[in-house]
This record gives structure tokens, C-alpha cells and sequence, in this order.
């Protein structure tokens, strides 16, 4: 079925990012969400956004404009009634998401296509909710999807291979890298990137380096090398009996721990929850956040204008 109108749920740093995807692609978009101080931020988002494409010359300000107006705002649930594709990303909680599946999947035209942005829920246990389950399937967006282009495409037990296809077909169609995925905690994408912060903060914690120095590590050594090749090719590029031999006695020694680090438990205790609270890691007060926002798609624009141009 060929994707015209869409609906994403949930106004907040994904769902604002995904909308302008599908707008740049030509597609009429609706963001949904119930809370009118949400949909307020989602708009700001999008204009973050926007102006941060424009100076980087990815989009003119009259396609910029237009992009826009491919996009509205609702808070009201008819407008599930006439979409062909909905990409929920509401709050990660299961009990959220089985509230909101259960009426919006009522709603929805029995053949529209319908994916949630969960970054690591199970699709088989949010699927219960579902009516027609066999046409819900997972579509993992990376932050900010605007720019990232990996999705990842997870089927649950009762989703059908037509509707896996379809969304990996409708990932590809704007412009995604999509991978397909079996229903796994965390998939592989957060599986990868909690089991590097887990390590990152264990590190600080046992005075091993800083903050800024673990984040330089990533950003001048492990990210540059990891945004070009995997962890497979790296270790292929670099000698599997080097790795054996280093993964004899570094693996014994590297964080294991089963529930979150303290720095992180502290942090989440003192409602310091990064750039969305102004101060996380790191202080984003006094406009820094906004920065940090536009400094990160400025890089990241570069990043994969790199990667792209090298296919």
C-alpha cells in the first residue's frame, strides 16, 4: 500500500525528528499528543531543526517552509481514522504504550501499518494491545532520526513478513539504513550502546579518566574508527589474535554490573536528566542546551554527508 498520510505519535525529540523525515519526503504528516505543552516543545524542536539545515545548506529556506507546512499539530484521536502508517514514540513504559496501542489500533483502518519507536521493549509483549497485531511490527529510530540514518526494524511473533517488509521497504523509501532485528532487549543498537556506557561510567567512577576524557576517547578515537567500519571489521582490520589475546585478560576486568551505575542512579535521583532538564554529565543552562542541540546536528551532518558520499 502505497504511504501517503502519516501519523506520529508522541511530540517529543523522535517524534519531531521522524515527522520532518516523512515531510521532507512528501508526505502529509500529523503529530499526535495528548499533552498541548508537548506538541508546544515539538514545534520549537522542528524549528531548532530547520534553522540548522538551512545554515548548513541541506535544505533552502523555501524548502524548509514547505517541509513545515507538510506538518500539523492534534491532540484529537480522529486523526488515526484516515492515516495509511503510524510510527508511535510516546513514553517508555509498557503499561503507556498498551493504553495507547489498544485505542489507536481501534481506530486505525484495518490495513494501515503500524510501528512503535520503542528503543528496546518488547514488540511481541506491546503487540497484545494490538488489534490486528500481524500489521504492528518495531521501527527503531536512532536520535535524532532527522540526521542518523540506521533504523531498526524488529518483528514480534505475530508480526506478519508483509508488514516487516513493508516497513523496511518505507525505511528505505526516505532515505534509511535499515537493519532487520529479532525481538531482543534493547535490539542491538542500545544493547551496544548501554553495554559502552556502562563501561564509560565505570571508568570515571574508578578514577580511570574524566568525563571530557572518556568523551574524547569516543569522539577522536572509537567514533571516528567506528563511524567507518564495525566492531568485526575492526577487529579483522586489526588481527583476531591481537583481539584473543587482549580479550584474555581485559574481559575479566571491564564492568559487569546489573543495575545502573551510581553516577547515573544520582543523576536521575536529582532530576538531572541531561539536556531536556539543563543539566545532566554536563551543564546546559543559560542557552546551552540549544547549542548543544544544533552543535550536534551541525556534526553529525558532516558526518554523514562523509559517509554517504563514500557509497
Amino acid at each position: 500500500m502505497a504511504v501517503q498520510k502519516v501519523v506520529i505519535a508522541g511530540a517529543g525529540v523522535m517524534g519531531a525528528s521522524m515527522a520532518q523525515i516523512y515531510a521532507q519526503y512528501g508526505h502529509t504528516v500529523t503529530i499526535f499528543d495528548v499533552f498541548p505543552e508537548g506538541l508546544v516543545k515539538g514545534k520549537n524542536l522542528i524549528t531548532i531543526n530547520q534553522e540548522t539545515a538551512v545554515a548548513e545548506g541541506k535544505l533552502t529556506a523555501a524548502e524548509s517552509k514547505e517541509l513545515q507546512e507538510r506538518i500539523s499539530f492534534t491532540g484529537e484521536w480522529d486523526c488515526f481514522k484516515t492515516c495509511d502508517y503510524v510510527v508511535e514514540a510516546i513514553f517508555e513504559r509498557m503499561d503507556v504504550k498498551h493504553e495507547f496501542w489498544a485505542k489507536a489500533s481501534a481506530l486505525a483502518p484495518k490495513e494501515t501499518i503500524l510501528a512503535s519507536n520503542t528503543s528496546g521493549l518488547s514488540i511481541t509483549e506491546i503487540a497484545k494491545a494490538v488489534e490486528m497485531p500481524e500489521r504492528f511490527c518495531g521501527m527503531h529510530w536512532i536520535n535524532p532520526p532527522h540526521i542518523v540514518p540506521l533504523v531498526e526494524v524488529i518483528k514480534g511473533e505475530k508480526t506478519s513478513d508483509a508488514t516487516a517488509k513493508a516497513v523496511y521497504d518505507n525505511a528505505l523509501s526516505v532515505g534509511k539504513k535499515p537493519i532487520t532485528v529479532q525481538d531482543a532487549p534493547g535490539f542491538v543498537l542500545n544493547r551496544i550502546q548501554f553495554a559502552v556506557l556502562r563501561e564509560s561510567m565505570h571508568i570515571v567512577e574508578n578514577g580511570i579518566a574524566s568525563i571530557e576524557d572518556v568523551d574524547n576517547t569516543l569522539k577522536y578515537g572509537l567514533g571516528m574508527r567506528y563511524a567507518a567500519i564495525g566492531p568485526f571489521e575492526t577487529a579483522d582490520l586489526g588481527g583476531l589474535d591481537t583481539f584473543y589475546n587482549i580479550s584474555s585478560y581485559l574481559f575479566a576486568d571491564l564492568a559487569d554490573n546489573k543495575s545502573p551505575n551510581k553516577m547515573l542512579s544520582d543523576l536521575f535521583n536529582s532530576e538531572s536528566y541531561g539536556v531536556k532538564s539543563c543539566k545532566g554529565f554536563y551543564d546546559y543552562s543559560n542557552g546551552k542546551d540549544k547549542e548543544a542541540i544544533q552543535r550536534r546536528d551541525t556534526m553529525f551532518l558532516k558526518l554523514k554527508e562523509c559517509l554517504f558520499n563514500e557509497e
